[in-house]
């Protein structure tokens, strides 16, 4: 059961949701969801009954010690709110906890009931898995919907997968039935180097969102963790001559891919994007007010790409 406690009224809300688990290699999804709940101080309202979903074998309380009394930790999906400032306020349903080991469809009823009685207009789903691309190029982030209407509207692709999910894949199909707009981001993480974290694709799942929802997102120190993890799998893959012979034949497969997208259309793309990050308007036009909350971008290859 979920219990809302001291919920306000939200504006224009949305929900933002990860996993841990199967959809989540380097925890890349978590994380950034985690980042966006330290960044704007979000506070947990709201937690699913762990034992409606979860199996305590596979993912075990913890204890800890809480000014001399041991207390436990309950393995769940919690909840919080944080409220972006700026000209449009606006508020974000964060849902952060752990693949459940059964019930999924209650799972996603439960969550998607809570949905509703809050107001949300759109579910994004953060979601990391293990790719075929190397850690030396920008992180590949892939936008999927099954609303046709709203593909079009976002700019996103239209899911043609078939095969095993989890329950990022379950949840977006339930708001497909439900009604409710649904959205899920996918980043690529190397497979080669698939330990975590790897804040490089949490870093480029935050620009992803940042797009989707025309908002500002503090970086903290994601940039310079993401530069220093590159710098790092560098010196791991130079002191292996197999290693270094496997992601340079990546890096060509990338790069031969990516020429037919380098069109001029795809370049203005991303220099739009370059400049909304750092709140510069395009030529000839009017600077955009920054939102609050939020540093500028750091001038780095770690950004995202569609």
């Amino acid at each position: 059961m979920i219990e809302l406690e001291g919920v306000p009224e939200l504006i224009d809300p949305v929900m933002v949701a990860a996993f841990e688990g199967w959809n989540d290699a380097g925890d890349a999804a978590s994380t950034a969801v985690a980042h966006l709940d330290r960044e704007w101080k979000g506070e947990v309202f709201a937690a699913l009954d762990a034992e409606d979903y979860y199996d305590f074998q596979v993912n075990r309380p913890t204890v800890f010690m809480d000014a001399g009394v041991r207390k436990i930790t309950w393995p769940t999906t919690r909840l919080s709110v944080v409220r972006v400032g700026g000209e449009k306020p606006r508020d974000l349903v964060l849902v952060r906890g752990i693949e459940p080991s059964m019930r999924w469809r209650s799972f996603c009823n439960e969550l998607l009931g809570f949905a509703h009685e809050l107001g949300v207009e759109l579910v994004v789903i953060l979601g990391a898995l293990l790719g075929d691309t190397p850690h030396t190029r920008p992180v590949p982030v892939s936008g999927v919907t099954s609303d046709p209407d709203l593909a079009q509207r976002m700019d996103l692709e239209e899911t043609k997968y078939e095969g095993p999910t989890g329950i990022v894949g379950v949840l977006q199909e339930a708001c497909t039935h439900a009604g409710v707009p649904a959205v899920s981001l996918w980043a690529a993480v190397p497979h080669y180097v698939s330990q975590p974290p790897n804040p490089k694709a949490t870093l480029a799942l935050l620009n992803r969102l940042e797009d989707l929802l025309d908002l500002r997102i503090p970086q903290g120190e994601l940039p310079e963790d993401a530069r220093a993890w590159q710098v790092g799998v560098d010196q791991l893959a130079a002191e292996d001559s197999e290693v270094a012979e496997y992601v340079q034949t990546l890096e060509e497969a990338r790069d031969t891919a990516e020429l037919p997208e380098a069109s001029g259309e795809a370049i203005a793309r991303e220099f739009e994007r370059y400049l909304r990050r750092r709140d510069v308007g395009p030529p000839g036009g009017k600077q955009r007010p920054p939102a609050a909350g939020g540093g500028g971008k750091e001038d780095d290859e770690d950004g995202s790409e569609d």
